[in-house]
């Protein structure tokens, strides 16, 4: 019998044992071409205006998405080899060379990989499909899906899946030369030893934690602090999370043990010494999860907030559907015809817009943006508060201002979360021909109405104020067109671009809002394809781990059988044993990402109405969990209650 032969009477006749490494396999290649396939899809890339931004994006995912396939293949290759030590023993006890036990062990794991990649390909094409649907859905495009296949998707997938087999396969190889004879038949007996407490680095983990918990309340008015802030949460959070599941995990279980009523009562006693007995080497495995499991929930939900906020965060940047800086009648017509032109957007609110540009001398504000001082440029940009009131009535807006002398109002800057106590009382010196003006400020609008410009200074000051300084610097006109339905109105914003001249731009609200809603559309749909595959992979990680555990407890339930345990009993422990596991690390990351959103909150990164989205992915993850948890137990409790 040649070595091919045995190879796959060794693949046949062993199917079940390959079985759940066979479907990792299948499940990696599926998750990476379906990923891949999107960024050659052309019905996205007809959807997306901005097509080589999207190639960045998928690019960068692929990157992430290599990297989480690679450690997970690695993982169940790694469960699956140690499964296959004591076989790989009889073979070199019965005189086999050890040259052909390697080659025989390379060339399964090479037919296995080769199998389970083109299954997955065969797979991914057509969940590739949904996919594609669900992302036009979030781009809302109308475009029919076309099936087709994807040769650049399948030879990026299967360069990348030929470099893992073959490195998996020479692993493979590699295990009878690295380990001796005894140690091959002792694998499954391979543990960890019972870690030692420290009450000091317990207390040392809940310290950095209530820590960096406390920072992400503290007020973060500037970068510096903000990034002094941040660098701290960071190392704290890390270190705390790991000393946790190290240290202080094990303290609370060897205070369980020290609670003798209910430690001696059913099993407690046995799952509590067998976590005990495993914590070490679970622990950072578990930390690992928690910490990415918080940060994978805080990208979703800020994800999600983008996404739903996109109109609102397009009327901040361009409160008006149409907007533009007046260059001369002719190119002021050639505007107009256009946007009149489109009887499907009928024109609501026209405005001349005089505007005064210029710069500012000096000012007690400590939060003054060092943009405005530059002598270069004219930053300031001034209107009056009768103009800002027709500005405000004609966005049907509520918001009217009385202003008298020097009194002043600023709207709030974009991007940034300044309060009216930040600006009220201080004052402002003005630059004029014929000396300076001050202005001294009473509030401050939330409200924009003009489009957003770098840098993003608007004051308003009383009539009278600006018409004695409109004297000094001539105004500028700033035309803006209010119309019905601007969120659709693609055709005019296409029209108005093809106009734009050095100097000249139309400013278009429907341009701001799809570009918005592609980058937010495509910023949800990755960190939800890239949480469901962590989920999937830490999942899978955390049932190998359980696996490789229940074989080496086999003896150990066999005899508590014996003497006279029930199988429910077994199972009942072995239950709770992988709720700790499972649950722990969930519980954490879902602790550490309410932290994570609510400094996200403080900055103005996300808005109040993030409580949707965190409770969808903290379902979702817990749905998702509890099947691995499901699984894990009946896999668990088959292997030591049979």
């Amino acid at each position: 019998m040649t070595l091919f032969n045995v190879v796959k009477k060794n693949v046949i006749g062993n199917f079940k044992s390959y079985l759940i490494y066979f479907i990792s396999m299948i499940l990696s290649v599926v998750i990476y071409y379906t990923f891949v396939a999107l960024k050659y899809s052309s019905d996205i890339q007809k959807s997306i205006s901005a097509s080589d931004s999207m190639n960045i994006i998928f690019t960068e995912g692929s990157v992430i998405l290599i990297l989480f396939v690679a450690v997970f293949v690695l993982y169940s290759n790694a469960f699956f080899t140690k499964r296959r030590k004591k076989e790989v023993g009889l073979y070199s006890l019965l005189g086999v060379r050890k040259k052909t036990i390697g080659s025989m062990l390379f060339y399964e794991n090479l037919i296995m990989g080769s199998i389970a990649l083109l299954v997955g390909i065969v797979l991914g094409t057509i969940l590739s499909k949904l996919f594609v649907l669900i992302l036009l859905k979030l781009l809302d495009s109308a475009i029919e899906i076309s099936f087709s296949l994807s040769w650049q998707a399948i030879i990026n997938t299967a360069i990348v899946f030929a470099i893992v087999i073959l490195f998996t396969s020479i692993q493979s190889y590699r295990v009878i030369y690295r380990f001796k004879l005894i140690e091959l038949f002792q694998a499954e007996k391979e543990g960890e030893q019972a870690p030692k407490t420290s009450v000091i680095v317990a207390v040392l983990a809940i310290i950095l934690i209530a820590f960096s918990y406390w920072l992400v309340f503290q007020p973060m008015e500037t970068s510096a602090r903000l990034a002094i802030y941040f660098l701290l949460f960071m190392v704290c959070i890390i270190i705390g999370t790991l000393l946790l599941f190290r240290s202080l995990t094990i303290y609370l279980l060897r205070m369980a043990q020290k609670n003798k009523a209910r430690y001696y009562r059913g099993m407690n006693l046995i799952g509590t010494s067998q976590l005990l007995y495993r914590i070490k080497g679970n622990a950072r495995m578990l930390a690992t999860i928690a910490l990415l499991s918080a940060v994978t929930l805080s990208a979703i939900t800020v994800g999600y907030t983008q996404y739903v906020n996109v109109a609102t965060q397009a009327n901040k940047e361009s409160p008006f559907s149409y907007t533009f800086v007046s260059q001369d009648e002719a190119f002021d017509q050639q505007v107009e015809k256009v946007i009149a032109g489109d009887q499907a957007h009928p024109v609501t609110a026209q405005l001349d817009i005089p505007v005064i540009r210029t710069k500012i001398a000096s000012s007690n504000l400590e939060i003054l943006p060092p943009s405005v001082l530059e002598e270069d440029e004219n930053p300031l940009k001034l209107i009056s508060r009768s103009t800002f009131n027709l500005m405000s009535k004609a966005l049907d807006r509520e918001t009217q201002i009385e202003l008298t002398g020097e009194q002043a109002a600023i709207i709030r800057p974009l991007y940034t979360s300044f309060s009216s106590a930040d600006f009220r009382g201080f004052t402002l010196n003005i630059k004029l021909p014929q000396g300076e003006q001050a202005i001294s400020f009473v509030t401050l609008l939330k409200d924009r109405v003009l489009s957003w410009s770098y840098p993003d200074f608007l004051v308003i000051v009383s009539d009278g104020l600006y018409a004695e300084m409109a004297k000094q610097v001539p105004p500028i006109t700033y035309k803006v067109y209010k119309v019905a339905n601007e969120e659709s109105a693609s055709t005019v914003s296409a029209q108005l671009k093809d106009l734009d001249r050095e100097g000249a731009k139309v400013t278009a609200y429907y341009s701001i809002y799809r570009h918005n809603l592609e980058d937010a559309g495509l910023g949800i749909f990755m960190l939800g394809f890239l949480g469901l595959v962590f989920l999937a992979a830490t999942g899978s990680m955390i049932y190998f781990k359980q696996l490789t555990e229940a074989h080496s407890d086999k003896r150990r339930y066999e005899i508590l059988r014996k003497i006279g345990v029930s199988k429910k009993e077994i199972r009942n422990s072995v239950a709770k044993q992988t709720l700790f596991v499972f649950g722990l690390p969930l519980a954490v990351g879902i602790v550490h990402s309410t932290m994570i959103l609510k400094a996200l909150l403080s900055i103005n990164l996300i808005t109040f109405n993030y409580a949707f989205p965190i409770v969808l992915s903290v379902t979702a993850y817990i749905i998702i969990y509890l099947f691995y948890y499901v699984i894990t137990v009946n896999s668990f409790n088959k292997i030591v209650n049979s």
